[in-house]
């Protein structure tokens, strides 16, 4: 068996280093930038629900003519040169209401791009090297996090640049992450979809349909990332009360970054469930530490568990939705898959927000923690290995 893995591997996870290095510039300031137009934390997570779900349903849309067409790299193309060109639209907003519309529009290039790229990922990989290359990817694209973090630490903190010149430069950043993708192949000798949307759905196995209700449960739990940050936020006074949730954001970044290959590694090993099953348990845990504790280590801690969490996660899932379908229907399989846990995000988002203004942060994490358990029972006994 080959042990190699496709150069189009390498240049996709390149683009999604260069990429998110350009989104890393934004996010972690975001729910400060929200917070300067007025938005508490029901707007922040109206925001990020917003972010992950209003685009979703190109994502099967997407997957499916991909699947269609033979061809993926357009889809690839277009969609991250789409969220490139729509991060010039912050450097607009004036209020809190601009940032809940421009943020899903500039997602719409994600619901383009992700499964198009996932599928062309998993079919220019064997079977038992899926885990790595997803890992590979996720590798990639959390190093660019953790340095595009590091940047906006850097141009808000020592350079004292404004929002809008920062929401330039991660533009442009983005821009220059378009050039790999044009060394990528197109996948060879892949057969063609000739079933319809509906069918694709229908042509699914029982099993994968199970896992991706498990998921998308597991999606109204895990809520954004900026609730993390404002928790942070509580345990420090001044200007540290934005620097360090930032450092702490940059070392998950870190952690996660490291764990991934790792992970992926293992998910090939002993099966993708078993690693997913440890990935949902860890985010039950870390959200009932951000229930109960403050304090830098005890974050610190936390914020590792984070990325160890992630790690056993984003890449393994759609290692194993690629392993359920076959070539033909494997983007629009993984565009259910996407679109599934993106919907779910917008009602986990709001209800995490409302909960956060009614009865404090403490009350987020642990509608996270109980939402995880939940999904992990159906893991474990409605889902089989594929």
């Amino acid at each position: 068996m080959t042990r190699k893995i496709h150069r189009n591997v390498w240049l996709l996870s390149l683009t999604s280093f260069i990429t998110d290095a350009s989104s890393e510039v934004i996010n972690p300031i975001l729910p400060f930038f929200i917070a300067s137009l007025g938005g508490g934390a029901t707007a922040i997570g109206l925001i990020g629900g917003l972010g992950e779900s209003v685009a979703s349903l190109l994502k099967v849309f997407s997957g499916y003519f991909a699947d269609k067409s033979r061809k993926k790299r357009p889809f690839v193309i277009a969609g991250y040169g789409l969220s490139a060109s729509l991060k010039l639209l912050f450097t607009l907003a004036t209020s809190w209401t601009h940032v809940a519309l421009i943020v899903p529009l500039e997602r719409v290039g994600k619901g383009i791009r992700v499964a198009p790229r996932d599928a062309l990922i998993a079919h220019s990989t064997p079977k038992h090297l899926r885990g790595k290359a997803f890992g590979i990817q996720k590798a990639f694209d959390t190093a660019g996090a953790l340095l595009g973090t590091l940047l906006a630490i850097y141009l808000w903190f020592y350079l004292g640049l404004s929002f809008q010149t920062i929401f330039v430069v991660a533009a442009a950043i983005a821009f220059v992450g378009l050039l790999p993708l044009f060394l990528v192949k197109e996948a060879e000798h892949e057969p063609q979809n000739k079933l319809s949307l509906l069918g694709n759905f229908n042509a699914l196995p029982r099993n994968l349909k199970w896992f991706i209700l498990a998921a998308a449960i597991f999606a109204v739990a895990n809520f954004s990332y900026m609730f993390l940050i404002l928790k942070a936020g509580e345990s420090f006074q001044g200007a540290d009360a934005i620097l360090f949730p930032l450092a702490l954001y940059a070392f998950y970044s870190l952690v996660l970054s490291t764990a991934a290959i790792p992970v992926g590694n293992l998910a090939d090993k002993y099966g993708r469930k078993r690693i997913l099953g440890v990935g949902y348990a860890c985010f039950a845990l870390t959200t009932l530490g951000f229930a109960f504790t403050s304090g830098f280590l005890p974050l610190l801690l936390f914020f590792a568990l984070y990325g160890v969490f992630h790690a056993c996660v984003d890449g393994v899932q759609r290692a194993f939705v690629s392993d359920c379908t076959h070539e033909k229907n494997r983007a629009t399989a993984l565009g259910y898959f996407h679109t599934s846990v993106s919907v779910a995000a917008l009602p986990g988002g709001l209800a995490a927000g409302m909960l956060a203004d009614a009865y404090g942060l403490e009350a987020t994490f642990l509608f996270g923690a109980c939402l995880a358990l939940v999904a992990f029972v159906l893991l474990e006994f409605k889902v089989r290995e594929p």
